[in-house]
Order: C-alpha cells, then structure tokens, then sequence
C-alpha cells in the first residue's frame, strides 16, 4: 500500500448493525475528494460480527483498508490512539462508526487541513439528541473551558482533523487516561472550526453511559488543569474563615442571650456541611492520586491481536504468497505497543 495523503480512523464497538451502511457512504464519499487515502479501522473489543464485517471489508477494499483488532475492550479515545500509531497520512481526520456525523461531511475538514490549519475542530449544527444531552453539554463544556483553558465549542464531537505533526506529537505521549481532542488541541498552533451536520444514530444505542460519560469529564478536568484543587484550596480558606465568624457569632449569642438549644442544630449542620466538603476533597485527591498511580505501573494501554493490512511496497512479506497479511500481536511490553 502506497503512502496515502489522507487517513481516516474509525473507532468500532458493536456497531454490527450500521456497519453496512457506513461502508456504502464512507468510500464513495472518499473517493469524491480525489485524494489517496486509507481507512484505519479499530475494532475495540466488540462482541458482536464487527470484527467479522471489519475482516469483510478489509477483502473487499485491501487497497484503502486497514483493521486493527484489539483483544479487549479498552475504549474509544485508546482506539484512536491505536489508530494514529497505524496511520500513515498526512492529514488525519477521526470518525465515528455510528453515522451520527455523516462521512460526507469530511470534505470539509479536508479543506481546512489543505489550507495550512493543523487541528480542525467540528460544531454540530441542528444536534440530534435528547434536550437533556444537549443542555448538559453546553454546560460541561463551559465548565471544562473554564477550568482547563481549553476553547474548543464542541468538545464532544469526534469528528476531527489533525495534521501529521500533531499526530505524532500525541503518538509520543504516554498518559494512561487522556482526551484525545483536547491532548491534540494543546500542541496546535493553527487550529479552526468548522460547522458539520449531525444525524440520529444509524443503529442501536450510545455506547457512552451515564458513568461513561461522567468518568470521561473526570479524565478531562483532572488530566489537563489543577484548577479544581486550586479551588478545593479556595474552599478550605472560606470555610476556616466563615467557621471563624460563626464561632464569634455563637460566643457572643451566648453571652448575650444564654444557652440555645437550636444552636446545637446549626452546629449539626455545619459539621455535615465540613463533612461533605472534606470528603469531596478527599475524592478529588484520589482522583489525581490514582492517575498517578496508573501511570507509574507503565502496563500497556492496549494490546493490539493482529492487523489486517497490505504489505508495504517497499517491504514484501517473505515467503507470502497473497497480496495481504495479517500480524499477529505477540505480546505488548511498551505502552500502546504496536501489533508489529
């Protein structure tokens, strides 16, 4: 397989279902921007025919296809991570499997990353969820930009491009729990925005729960800023200060007035009050305390079983007879390990 100039990485869990019709509307819509191109297929750990329909395809489109199976389930944002080791273009846009952003609108990240931009982040026009979903996106994502400085409108959109540098910066970072599009963000120097369509799903269901979705804010927040411990540290000083006040308070109620019994009430409450707030504090330490503690063990964040994939031109497979090859993964003694 020649060295394309376009790679699109495509994270795949249990999408059995839509699988069939993203394949009818990704190539052709590839093949309209008159571009060599790949199509980096991850399959994270599915259960379903996925990595059967993945394996389909790879023989239907050897030229354009690669599959990377994992052999568990590691998630969304470690697939894309497998992906951007196994591309080889020079421009890099990410997709979802769902349809949820249609394949058509690729084109236009294409245009941005051509004109000289390095990152080229998406808005989703006319979104296709829940009110609920919406409004707490809007939200965390004012939120999370506050916090971590991060400007991007829509952060939960995959859809994405992102130059060769950029890749390979990222590529060389070894976090254990990232976002992707905020890792890349933070190395741009070019970056824009386009506005891109949004569809419902083609089929089944989102794969992101509520603790998902929850454990993926956790990973934003505390894995790009302190901010949250600054504030926590904030907290603590209001709190010692205003528990100052209320002890002149109660003192000078008791001179002046006697023993009150509901003062024993606002005591109560004061203390549940301490509680809470220490026992968040203790979690927030926790949390960055165990990214620590996951990153200081170096175990692999993924490990690859085998690729689907064309020999290189320049490097024909001895002794194979096909025109493809499949690399088995034998063991990853490095973070992200290649299958290789």
């Amino acid at each position: 397989m020649n060295c394309p100039q376009l790679s699109i990485v495509i994270p795949v869990y249990n999408e059995e279902a839509g699988l069939a019709a993203l394949f009818a509307r990704l190539y052709p819509a590839l093949d309209k921007l008159g571009v060599a191109y790949e199509v980096v297929f991850v399959n994270d750990g599915s259960r379903d025919r996925s990595a059967a329909l993945l394996a389909e395809q790879y023989r239907a489109r050897p030229d354009t296809t690669r599959v990377v199976l994992f052999n568990g389930n590691y998630g969304q944002h470690m697939a894309i991570l497998a992906g951007f080791e196994h591309t080889r273009g020079e421009w890099v846009v990410t997709l979802d499997a769902d349809l949820q952003n249609p394949p058509e609108e690729i084109g236009k990240l294409v245009e941005q990353l051509a004109a000289g931009h390095d990152y080229v982040g998406t808005v989703r026009m006319n979104r296709q969820d829940t009110w609920f979903r919406r409004r707490a996106s809007r939200a965390m994502n004012r939120l999370r930009e506050r916090i971590t400085h991060i400007r991007m409108t829509d952060q939960g959109c995959m859809l994405r491009g992102y130059s060769r540098h950029i890749v390979d910066t990222v590529n060389q970072c070894r976090e254990i729990n990232t976002f992707i599009p905020a890792l890349a963000y933070t190395f741009a120097q070019n970056p824009t925005e386009v506005d891109v369509a949004h569809e419902e799903r083609f089929a089944g269901e989102s794969k992101y729960s509520l603790y998902s979705l929850i454990r993926l804010n956790f990973d934003l927040v505390t894995g790009f800023s302190v901010v949250p411990l600054q504030w926590l540290s904030g907290v603590g000083i209001s709190l010692s200060a205003a528990s100052g006040v209320l002890f002149v308070v109660l003192m000078a109620r008791r001179f002046l007035f006697g023993s009150e019994v509901q003062g024993v009430f606002t005591l109560f409450a004061v203390t549940f009050c301490l509680l809470g707030v220490i026992l968040f504090g203790m979690g927030l330490l926790g949390e960055y305390i165990g990214r620590i503690y996951q990153q200081v063990r170096q175990r692999p964040r993924y490990l690859v079983q085998a690729v689907l994939e064309e020999p290189s031109s320049g490097h024909p497979d001895k002794g194979a007879g096909a025109a493809s090859s499949v690399r088995q993964a034998t063991g990853a003694t490095e973070l992200g390990s290649h299958a290789s």
